[in-house]
């Protein structure tokens, strides 16, 4: 199974606006693929959903309750300072190292820079689904 480290923003764009970051927690749902998540990672996610979005506790208790059903929880073992700019970005290449994850899914420039980290490519949501569910073919040039 493909495993899969999503940055924090994937998770707030599914969550708040659906769209291509929706189908991805939707395959982790469905056991398509593997989705791999740490404590710092929720609680960021939280975060932001409380202090940008206006979520109250027990939305955010039941959210992380469902969030860790369909995510395996990591727990990384190493500090990483590769981003600078960002450094809470470190956080998912933590998360991805730990977890072995075959692809991040990210919409963060500073970790999109990077290309990849270890063996796992660092790819944009929709390239990502687009890699592993090609969107059907259609009609044949006449």
């Amino acid at each position: 199974m493909i495993g899969v480290t999503a940055d924090t923003n994937i998770y707030v764009s599914a969550i708040q606006f659906g769209g291509r970051p929706r189908d991805l927690l939707d395959l982790a749902r469905r056991g398509e693929i593997e989705l791999h998540i740490s404590e710092p990672i929720l609680t960021e996610l939280t975060g932001v959903l409380r202090d940008k979005f206006g979520w109250q506790e027990a939305p955010l208790r039941e959210l992380e309750q469902q969030l860790r059903r369909i995510t395996r929880i990591v727990a990384p073992t190493q500090t990483l300072n590769v981003i600078t700019v960002d450094e809470p970005d470190n956080r998912i290449l933590e998360c991805a190292a730990a977890a072995g994850s075959h692809f991040i899914v990210s919409g963060d420039n500073d970790l999109l820079r990077l290309g990849s980290y270890g063996q796992a490519p660092i790819t944009r949501v929709a390239d990502f689904l687009d890699l592993i569910q090609p969107p059907p073919e259609r009609g044949r040039p006449v």
